[in-house]
């Protein structure tokens, strides 16, 4: 990853940022399905080129504190590849990314869930997998998670025995506890229950609210109204809006409605 300067305030830049996949041009089926192949045309098997995958193209933007940015784009627009590009998960192909302080990165709600293991077991696990800075209480922190969940006595009971509803319930009230930096949020607000949602939702507001700068990825519209004040729509890979929250709103409508949203 290639390094940047920041100027004084920044929390993240994003420079001139590029991601490209390598991928094979024969995805064979079966064993069978690539011996006959490489039996047909030798030649072409072994010198084949991987075909590139452009994901991300030159995209740039800066967070600053009190920044909380949406990221809109409809699917396969880059806007969790950009988000792991963040997070670290991906390098990318070029370009750069800086960090100034502490970054919090939530993609799935069940990452680390053991099923097998109970809920209040899973807890334990998850405030390790997200919370691994030594100055929280980790036992304090699920403590209050877990009685926000309101699960009870289902706490001693296997994951794997949960609802979609009890699932999020645990996870959500977890990743939900302690605001950081640079918090990104990816779809988070789903799987909760009608009668959690509200609940859980303003605690995570609260969270956001208390954090240095936001990235947050919805297909909502009411959501990112309610939590953003500047939003990001990518297409194709590229920025083609940074700015206020509703002409971005605007522009991803007409042109999923048109459903030619290409830049």
């Amino acid at each position: 990853m290639k390094s940047i300067s920041t100027s004084e305030g920044e929390i993240l830049r994003v420079e001139r940022l590029n991601l490209v996949f390598q991928v094979m041009p024969h995805p064979f089926w079966s064993w069978r399905d690539a011996f006959t192949q490489a039996v047909r045309n030798p030649l072409e098997v072994l010198l084949a080129e991987p075909d590139r995958l452009h994901i991300l193209k030159d995209v740039s933007f800066t967070l600053r504190q009190g920044d909380r940015v949406g990221l809109l784009g409809v699917n396969g627009t880059g806007k969790t590849s950009l988000c792991r590009c963040i997070a670290g998960i991906y390098a990318p192909t070029s370009g750069g990314v800086v960090m100034n302080g502490r970054l919090r990165a939530i993609f799935d709600t069940a990452v680390g869930i053991q099923p097998e293991l109970t809920g209040i077991e899973n807890a334990r696990l998850l405030a390790e997998l997200i919370y691994p800075e030594s100055d929280y209480d980790r036992e304090r922190l699920v403590s209050e998670a877990t009685e926000f969940s309101e699960l009870g006595k289902f706490l001693d009971v296997p994951y794997r025995l949960y609802s979609n509803g009890m699932q999020a319930r645990l996870c959500l009230s977890l990743i939900s506890s302690r605001p950081c930096d640079l918090l990104i949020l990816d779809e988070v607000f789903d799987g909760a229950d009608a009668f959690f949602r509200e609940k859980i939702s303003a605690r995570i507001l609260k969270m956001i609210s208390a954090s240095g700068a936001v990235l947050f990825v919805s297909h909502g519209a009411d959501q990112i109204r309610r939590v953003c004040n500047r939003l990001i729509v990518l297409a194709d890979g590229h920025v083609v809006h940074d700015g206020d929250v509703e002409s971005g709103l605007a522009l991803y409508e007409r042109s999923g409605a048109r459903k030619d949203f290409s830049f």
